[in-house]
């Protein structure tokens, strides 16, 4: 992750103390303190909703798209934090004077606000809650931001939208509209690329799906994935299992994940017009002096695939283990032989578990003959997997950017489930409201 994305969202959210110290004259500080976490939730859920834009200077500033949303995700849960304190202290100002009919109107959407984005902060973190329900109700984050800057532009505050720390918190408004805005806007109207679906076919327990550019081919790098939407449905990521070519060819692998990868499986065919955005990611391989080991786990074997086409001999030792669970369940198994076969650096071991049980990095390292200290991992596959082989592999001294991986994955839980029933259950009683129901 590159930290200047994450230093400048500090920075950003930290400014505003700036000025504070001239308003607080004579002010009540908890009330001040109030109106200031009010702001830094404004502010993150601003870079929140720029970084939801996909452009590629936010990639560029987080250290690639995967990083953007673990940053987007935590970012988001902050931001609900500091709403929720700026909603419990008190942060009402006597000596303000008397609200106006849209100051309570203000008030009012600045209420509506907070519980739906609590509401769809829970959507997110209760992972048990399916993929297609939690995105058709994500599209209403930036509509409660927009509730939440007409909240901030119009209630009564200790300063004036035209003074500079106003200035400065309306500037994050306008960000987070604007953005929201660029997220409005159809496919085709965004930097995107038209393809046809030229070919689908069954490899293993996957879908293979080989598609041909429609006008300006979209130019990857092995190792890179890219959202498409196929026939105008919601855009989802998948890795290029194909090296880049002069054709501007695009093939992406698909098993079945979930809902949305069953009916791809079931209903695509060819001709299917598909919408391409990207490419995006930075998991490529690196010129380096050492051997390397690559661990595919299931459909994780994709951007070696890219990898693998994309290389040459030379005289680094490349082994790739492929984790299935048998044979049959191995996609372009076949295709990953033959490059086994044409490059003397590239071994593969196809690991199955049904036959072999778990594989550890002990046993990756005998099989391929290498040593800890000169050798480099990348891994892609299921995040538990991962943290399983990335301890084991710290073990035997295979540390820091020697063990490679992409975190990608749009929406995760928090590992909190108390903090989602927390807000589960402030969301479906607001304070006051359980008093005042019959007994």
């Amino acid at each position: 992750m590159r930290l200047l994305g994450i230093l400048l969202s500090a920075v950003a959210i930290l400014f505003p103390f700036v000025w504070f110290p001239e308003i607080a004259a004579n002010r009540d500080s908890i009330a001040l303190f109030s109106q200031y976490m009010g702001i830094a939730a404004l502010i993150g859920m601003a870079i929140v909703q720029l970084i939801a834009t996909r452009l590629a200077p936010v990639e560029w500033l987080f250290g690639g798209l995967d990083q953007s949303y673990v940053v987007h995700k935590w970012l988001g849960i902050l931001s609900m934090l500091f709403l929720l304190i700026h909603d419990t202290v008190d942060a009402e100002m006597n000596s303000l004077g008397r609200q106006s009919m849209l100051e309570e109107l203000a008030e009012t959407l600045g209420e509506l606000s907070l519980y739906g984005l609590l509401i769809l902060v829970v959507i997110t973190v209760a992972t048990f809650i399916p993929y297609h329900l939690w995105r058709w109700t994500h599209r209403f984050m930036g509509g409660f931001f927009l509730a939440g800057a007409f909240h901030y532009l119009f209630i009564l505050k200790p300063f004036k939208n035209g003074d500079p720390l106003g200035l400065y918190a309306s500037a994050f408004c306008l960000l987070g509209t604007l953005a929201f805005a660029w997220r409005l806007l159809p496919a085709s109207m965004r930097p995107s690329r038209s393809y046809k679906v030229q070919s689908v076919a069954q490899t293993g327990t996957a879908l293979e799906i080989t598609m041909q550019p429609q006008s300006r081919p979209m130019r990857h790098r092995a190792g890179q994935f890219a959202f498409v939407s196929f026939a105008g449905a919601e855009p989802h990521p998948f890795t290029i299992s194909n090296a880049p070519d002069d054709s501007g060819s695009i093939r992406m692998t698909v098993a079945r994940l979930g809902d949305y990868t069953h009916r791809l499986h079931r209903d695509l065919r060819e001709g299917t017009n598909a919408r391409l955005e990207g490419p995006f990611g930075h998991f490529e391989r690196q010129s380096s002096k050492h051997d390397e080991i690559w661990v595919a786990a299931g459909i994780g074997i994709t951007p070696f695939l890219a990898w693998a086409n994309d290389m040459a001999d030379d005289s680094r030792k490349i082994h790739l283990f492929y984790c299935v669970k048998s044979e049959a369940d191995a996609a372009h198994l076949a295709e990953i032989r033959a490059l086994a076969e044409r490059y003397a650096n590239l071994t593969l071991h196809l690991h199955e578990s049904t036959q072999s049980g778990r594989i550890t990095p002990e046993d990756m390292l005998a099989r391929a003959g290498l040593a800890a200290e000169t050798t480099v991992v990348s891994f892609c596959g299921p995040k538990q997997m991962r943290l399983a082989l990335k301890e084991g592999f710290e073990r035997l001294g295979i540390t820091g950017k020697r063990f490679r991986y992409e975190e990608f994955e749009i929406r995760t839980g928090v590992g909190l489930r108390k903090f989602a029933a927390i807000l589960f259950e402030r969301v479906t009683l607001p304070r006051g409201l359980a008093d005042r129901l019959p007994r």
